[in-house]
């Protein structure tokens, strides 16, 4: 028995007839193996969701997805000033433009939750921005670089 089995526990639920006939549907369009790989999906996005709102101070990574249209408005723009008000929280950004004179950006983000949700927040106030969603994780990213008074780790950095 492997590491992973020994780890289970089992879960007895109740659900209305109507929402297990769709969660079945779920699993098999999406080709999963069982329910519980599903719902154990749904479960750690839910928990994580809840810890951005129960743990503010908690660090969280994640993205944020904004769709925006055009930039008549200057909404890029708009948008980059925000960014910059949370230059520690935005680690990367990708730009991609769409159809019909729409923009798709994808931010990674991490940071305290408290401040990724005020950035999500202050994108959303953007005029132009047509879709944005916060999708954080408990999982965060390795330290980026040294801070001063930490050892570093680079053989040879003191010679």
């Amino acid at each position: 028995m492997s590491a992973e089995t020994t780890s289970l526990a089992r879960l007895s639920m109740s659900l209305p007839t109507e929402l297990l006939r769709k969660l079945d549907m779920m699993v098999e369009e999406r080709q999963l193996p069982s329910r519980s790989q599903l719902i154990a999906e749904l479960i750690r996005h839910a928990l994580a969701a809840h810890e951005a709102y129960a743990r503010p101070d908690e660090m969280l990574a994640g993205t944020i997805t904004v769709v925006y249209r055009g930039d008549r408005t200057g909404v890029r723009h708009q948008l980059a000033q925000t960014q910059l008000d949370y230059l520690k929280e935005v680690i990367s950004s990708q730009h991609v433009f769409l159809e019909d004179d729409q923009s798709l950006e994808v931010l990674l983000v991490q940071g305290p939750a408290v401040r990724l949700k005020e950035l999500a927040d202050a994108l959303r106030r953007v005029r132009g921005v047509q879709q944005l969603e916060l999708v954080t994780t408990t999982a965060l990213l390795p330290p980026l670089h040294e801070q001063d008074g930490i050892k570093q780790s680079r053989e040879g950095a003191a010679a």
